[in-house]
């Protein structure tokens, strides 16, 4: 596919894009290299190649779910201005 002024005004058009010559000169070049890679991709053969949704192989690698500092309540309830048993105690919010 050969990329014109058109296509270029045309795409601008779309994204409401007002681009300066330069800058249309540079996306007909970027275009360009960009529809040449992508017919050196198609070129190659991937018959042999298996289907893969994600590059890695492994899946949900996940570290164990292990308690770190355990139970410090008491630690907790040192800092609370006021406590009731192992709660704190807050002002009433609700009548």
């Amino acid at each position: 596919m050969k990329i014109t002024n058109e296509l270029i005004d045309y795409i601008g058009a779309l994204s409401r894009l007002e681009l300066s010559v330069e800058e249309k000169e540079g996306a007909k070049k970027d275009l360009t290299d960009i529809l040449n890679y992508m017919d050196k991709l198609n070129a190659l053969d991937t018959s042999g190649a298996k289907e893969m949704m994600h590059p890695f192989e492994e899946a949900n690698c996940f570290r164990e779910d292990s308690p770190v500092n355990g139970d410090q309540r008491e630690a907790m309830l040192q800092n609370a201005p006021e406590a009731r048993g192992d709660y704190f105690k807050v002002f009433k919010t609700v009548e």
